[in-house]
């Protein structure tokens, strides 16, 4: 499987591309990575350097990649934060490319926008670009519960609130819809639980939920749900198996007092996930 990556890089920490690479790389998944930023850090630190990426530089890069007969190898176009307009229509159009050379290819689009202890923390621009001219292409989609919500014009609550705002969702293009963080007032206390719809029916997952904000947990959540949907077909299975290597992920990075992702040492867990999740059925 060969993936075409648009995202933001940092140096320090791991977040967009630097979060999501290595996790594909890990479980056998060629990657093509190209930059949107190029930060010091994450900006939930407050503070960074670096530069964004100019969409015409972004373009370029891609014009690059295809010239040397990559885009008909691709399987899978992904993308998350986007920081301005022009980066967006750099991706739809990339993915328009893609989809031409290999018919066969998907767009996973990850609509980072925000969340509802944040609110919205990207350019006011962003939500409507996502909302009206990306996700309608996009085949995948994975936003959180806040992002779901802002989509479609719904307020997903309950568990019956979030299939209907998924079903809204899909009706805007995307087949099938990954929610990461549904938290429903009726849940288990001290739990949070992930949902995944697509054409065969709908399945949720409960996990422990760790008192701990782990920025890039998203990021990989996204990068290993769409590989592993695009290599077995299956959402069910996609999605115990991304739940089960998260999970661990962020357990190892809380237990270890690091404010970063313990990244690579949380390796084996993406190779091998444990899979001691189940996912219901709910549709």
């Amino acid at each position: 499987m060969k993936v075409l990556s648009i995202q933001s890089a940092v140096a320090h920490g791991h977040v967009g591309n630097s979060a999501a690479v290595f996790p594909l790389q890990r479980i056998g998944v060629e990657v093509v990575p190209v930059y949107t930023v190029n930060f010091s850090n994450h900006t939930g630190y407050g503070a960074w350097r670096g530069p964004l990426i100019a969409p015409s530089d972004v373009a370029d890069v891609l014009t690059g990649v295809e010239e040397r007969g990559v885009f008909p190898q691709v399987d899978v176009v992904l993308s998350g934060y986007q920081g301005g307009v022009g980066i967006g229509d750099v991706i739809v159009d990339a993915v328009r490319r893609v989809k031409a050379a290999n018919p066969s290819a998907v767009y996973a689009c990850d609509p980072v926008m925000g969340n509802a202890k944040s609110g919205c923390f990207v350019a006011p621009e962003i939500p409507e670009l996502l909302r009206d001219r990306v996700v309608p292409v996009a085949d995948i989609i994975t936003p959180n519960q806040f992002e779901l919500g802002y989509l479609t014009g719904t307020e997903p609550t309950t568990l019956e609130s979030t299939l209907a705002s998924v079903d809204a969702a899909r009706a805007m293009g995307p087949s099938t819809v990954l929610v990461t963080s549904v938290e429903r007032p009726d849940r288990e206390e001290g739990t949070v639980e992930v949902l995944v719809a697509d054409d065969a029916g709908a399945w949720i997952v409960r996990t422990p939920m760790l008192p701990f904000k782990a920025n890039g947990s998203g990021d990989v959540t996204a990068a290993l749900f769409t590989a592993h949907y695009r290599s077995t077909g299956d959402a069910r299975v996609a999605l115990e198996r991304t739940v089960s290597s998260v999970f661990d992920l962020i357990e190892a990075t809380y237990r270890s007092g690091e404010r970063e992702l313990r990244l690579v040492e949380s390796q084996e867990v993406y190779a091998n996930p444990r899979m001691q999740f189940t996912a219901e059925r709910v549709r």
